[in-house]
């Protein structure tokens, strides 16, 4: 379910022009009151089937219910569907909030973004061939190259590049990765998708929690704020990462991860419809690159006769 993908992308896509609709608030603060919010709703939503993923291996309840229950010969329940790799997952979620604003504050905008977001597909690449042995193939190599040389030209320069900001941009690019990969091996060892992101979110959100505290919530109970805090939370965290968790049944992460790479697009497009904006030529050169990369990205592979493709996630059937 490609689209499901892409249209994660689209929602994630509105955070920024939403954003701006609320002044003078910490862009942390923000964040964070997307993420906890955002969580929270994944979690009370996909309770039930996150419940199940906690049940122990081979338990009845869970059996009955559909889920994986364990026996030996059988699918089961393994290592990516215990909650330890979730848990660590969803540490990672809020971890890559931190550092991709802390990157953004040191190197600027456009080079905190490129590098952290444009990174993430190549670290999901390269984390899922040495996990699973899954190489994505030369296909997603070239799109995913020319989906960063897109980004790269869309945002345009500016801003210092300093050494620690590229760091921490990194660091937020290889822990998008490592949360998406674990995600992906967990459905694909036959954790619900719903449950999987319920509970990645919801820890996320128990973790932001002090952080939100800490950068204050005053703008929160202004009208404009609390109603922005709920569509960057309910939309573009909750919804997004569930029709994310959806996508990744059917799609190999490393080709989600670069489907993703539509959100830059969208944030622009909606620049100029709703705000107003102009396109350089450059920027329409790096939608135009952007575009090209995604059809190619999303363009139905040719399977090899007698092989099965180690990178998807779960049955097209």
């Amino acid at each position: 379910m490609k689209i499901a993908v892409i249209g994660a992308a689209v929602l994630w896509g509105t955070a920024g022009t939403a954003g701006l609709l609320v002044n003078g608030v910490d862009p942390v603060s923000l964040a964070s009151a997307r993420l906890v919010i955002g969580g929270l709703v994944l979690a009370v939503v996909t309770a039930p089937s996150t419940r199940l993923l906690l049940l122990p291996a081979g338990s009845p309840e869970g059996s009955l219910a559909g889920f994986p229950g364990g026996r030996e010969g059988g699918r089961g329940r393994g290592p990516g569907t215990r909650p330890g790799p979730l848990a660590a997952a969803a540490m990672a979620v809020a971890a890559y909030q931190l550092c991709y604003f802390a990157a953004v504050g040191r190197t600027g905008v456009a080079v905190g973004t490129v590098v952290a977001i444009g990174s993430g597909p190549v670290f999901t690449g390269l984390l899922s061939w040495l996990l699973d042995r899954a190489w994505p193939g030369r296909r997603w190599a070239g799109a995913t190259a020319v989906a960063i040389a897109g980004c790269a030209v869309l945002t345009g320069g500016g801003g210092e590049v300093r050494a620690d900001g590229v760091l921490l941009a990194l660091l937020g690019g290889l822990l998008y990765a490592f949360y998406a990969v674990t995600a992906a091996r967990a459905i694909g060892a036959g954790a619900p998708s719903d449950a999987v992101m319920g509970l990645m979110f919801g820890g996320a959100a128990v973790v932001m929690v002090p952080v939100l505290l800490w950068t204050g919530t005053g703008w929160l109970a202004e009208p404009r704020g609390l109603l922005t805090a709920l569509y960057l939370g309910c939309a573009t965290t909750a919804l997004a990462y569930f029709l994310y968790g959806r996508g990744l049944r059917t799609t190999p992460v490393a080709t989600a991860a670069t489907l993703a790479l539509a959100e830059p697009a969208v944030a622009a497009l909606l620049g100029v419809v709703v705000l107003g904006e102009r396109l350089t030529p450059a920027s329409v050169a790096g939608l135009v690159l952007l575009g090209v990369s995604l059809v190619a990205v999303s363009l139905p592979e040719r399977v090899r006769r007698g092989s099965r493709d180690r990178g998807a996630i779960g049955s097209s059937a």
